[in-house]
């Protein structure tokens, strides 16, 4: 299969195109590689991958010196020329649409950035996917999405009217958009509400790198609604995995438009994240308590019946293991 990546230099980009190209599928990476973060991250993660930042220019496409398979170009989601080109030149058979201005709380001081990227960027690729077909459009969407929703475990078929951040509000949009391609041109479309992902290469604006990061370094970490949090933390290789489940099933159904949870369905208290984390590392934490987030939650939770039903999938990385994995990953790279 030929499958466009977007979001190729982000945390889980970075490892669908190293899945996909590993299988043998000719695969395309996008990204318009933003500062939202640190970018030197995101060039090292395309690295990995095998493109060399020397070689990448705005609307250019490199080949990777690591998967054969693999090219990546340098492009905005909201540049319609450019990409209704791509598409009309490469003919793609799958997308998977993993770019998005990510982050809760950056949504509230840069709302237009989300509009921009996360709203004009997928129906953008809606249209391209409608004019030159594929046999599956495959999204990220967010847990966010459950908002104000109090009844834990989250379902798909939970409502998720009440969002409380513009982020969470833009996932909720991309869905309601492909719903409306899947019905109107029979666009096989499937939704993935990711649960706090985390892992190596994961994003510095997260959790895990931050508490990581300032425990090392003996810095102070915030505590935020004084560690009266639970998140369900699900490690970056479950939910590839599960990821590339759902790439290979596309709806058959009259109107082909799936959703589905991915997480570890077992919550993680706050505090009791930073202790593994603490044992981890072999250092305390200083903990800066600190009072609710506007836009945050309490609580996350996946129900992933849908998912085991499906697929027979169910993510299973504990969190212990998982932050091994991060620090064995942390601690080599900020030392080389």
């Amino acid at each position: 299969m030929k499958i466009l990546v977007t979001g190729a230099a982000g945390f889980i980009g970075s490892y669908m195109v190293k899945a996909l190209a590993a299988q043998g599928n000719e695969v395309v990476g996008l990204d318009i590689i933003n500062s939202y973060y640190d970018v030197r991250l995101k060039y090292d993660r395309l690295a990995d991958t095998g493109i060399a930042k020397e070689q990448i220019v705005e609307n250019g496409m490199v080949q990777s010196s690591v998967y054969p398979s693999y090219r990546f170009v340098k492009m905005d989601l909201t540049d319609r020329v450019n990409l209704t080109r791509l598409f009309e030149t490469e003919r793609f058979d799958v997308v998977v649409n993993l770019a998005a201005q990510a982050g809760v709380r950056y949504s509230i001081e840069n709302p237009y950035a989300y509009i921009e990227s996360n709203v004009v960027g997928f129906v953008n690729l809606l249209e391209c996917c409608r004019h030159y077909p594929v046999r599956h459009l495959v999204y990220a969407s967010s847990s966010s999405i459950y908002g104000l929703n109090e009844k834990v475990p989250y379902a798909e078929t939970d409502k998720t009217d009440s969002p409380v951040s513009l982020y969470a509000a833009t996932k909720k949009s991309n869905e309601l958009m492909a719903h409306a391609y899947s019905k109107l041109y029979h666009i096989p479309t499937t939704g993935v509400r990711f649960f706090t992902v985390y892992g190596p290469w994961g994003r510095p604006d997260m959790a895990p790198f931050l508490f990581m990061k300032a425990i090392l370094n003996g810095e102070p970490i915030k505590v935020f609604n004084h560690g009266e949090m639970q998140r369900d933390f699900t490690y970056i290789d479950d939910i590839v995995e599960g990821v590339m489940n759902i790439i290979t099933h596309p709806s058959t159904e009259s109107l082909p438009f799936r959703i589905y949870n991915i997480g570890n369905s077992a919550p993680v208290e706050l505090m009791n994240f930073i202790s593994v984390i603490e044992n981890t590392a072999g250092k305390k934490a200083v903990k800066e308590m600190m009072g609710m987030q506007p836009g945050d939650v309490v609580c996350t939770y996946a129900d992933t019946t849908r998912l085991e039903k499906d697929f027979g999938y169910k993510p299973s990385t504990s969190i212990e293991e998982g932050i091994g994995k991060f620090y064995e990953w942390y601690t080599k790279y900020f030392q080389a």
